[in-house]
């Protein structure tokens, strides 16, 4: 699949997060299990901004966002420029939970497959029962999934958590026994690589304060495309 720009990578990105209405309002995550969604997202490129805004956002609040957005730089500062004006007019409509700051990186080169990673599926998802129990239920759901495993047990994975057609997000865990041994690096990889063969766009996102997943990126070599904000 040919990429034109950052922007377009951007509008994947959003897209392989939620699902959306007729009027491109944010339904529900894009996740087999549920989970809450924030009521705008802010994806900000070097070609251009991306916005959504949950689904029962009164549009007198969407519209009052959407002026600020429109004025919002094309940039990948880790702030958006009216930060404080979104958490005032959304404060007006109901208290702000929560905040999310974060990049956006996509793989530039073919991510060639390590050996190490296994694939799994409902046939050895045993491997994970003992040491990463809660991604069992995931595993019919969320391939290509792969992990590391060692001494008969799974000790980091990779999975596709959004699912589209035109791309996947990866979803990434290491158990703290095993960190800094380069194997979230490894499983990443192969991950990607299965994606690639699947004719879709593999992305890897992390917030800003998870020094951990943003080592992990820059070991792989990744390209930021962009930084995501948003607030619920």
């Amino acid at each position: 699949m040919t990429i034109r720009s950052n922007y377009d990578l951007m509008q994947m990105h959003v897209h392989a997060l939620y699902i959306h209405d007729s009027r491109s309002r944010i339904v529900s995550v894009n996740d087999w299990n549920g989970g809450s969604v924030p009521r705008f997202f802010l994806g900000r490129t070097m070609q251009g901004n991306v916005w959504r805004f949950r689904q029962d956002l009164p549009e007198g609040i969407c519209k009052e966002l959407e002026s600020f957005f429109e004025a919002e730089p094309f940039s990948l500062s880790e702030q958006p420029r009216f930060e404080s004006e979104y958490v005032r007019i959304l404060s007006e409509h109901a208290p702000v939970e929560s905040k999310w700051f974060g990049s956006a990186f996509w793989f530039p080169k073919h991510a060639e497959t390590p050996s190490e990673p296994v694939s799994i599926d409902t046939n050895n998802s045993y491997l994970l029962k003992e040491s990463m129990p809660d991604w069992l239920l995931d595993v019919s759901h969320q391939q290509p999934f792969v992990a590391r495993v060692v001494s008969g047990q799974a000790v980091a994975v990779c999975a596709s958590v959004r699912i589209t057609d035109a791309a996947h997000e990866a979803g990434v865990e290491t158990l703290e026994i095993h960190r800094r041994k380069g194997y979230a690096v490894s499983v990443v990889r192969s991950w990607a690589s299965a994606v690639e063969e699947r004719g879709a766009i593999p992305l890897y996102s992390t917030s800003f304060n998870n020094i951990g997943s943003q080592n992990v990126a820059a070991r792989l070599g990744l390209s930021r495309y962009g930084v995501d904000f948003d607030i619920s």
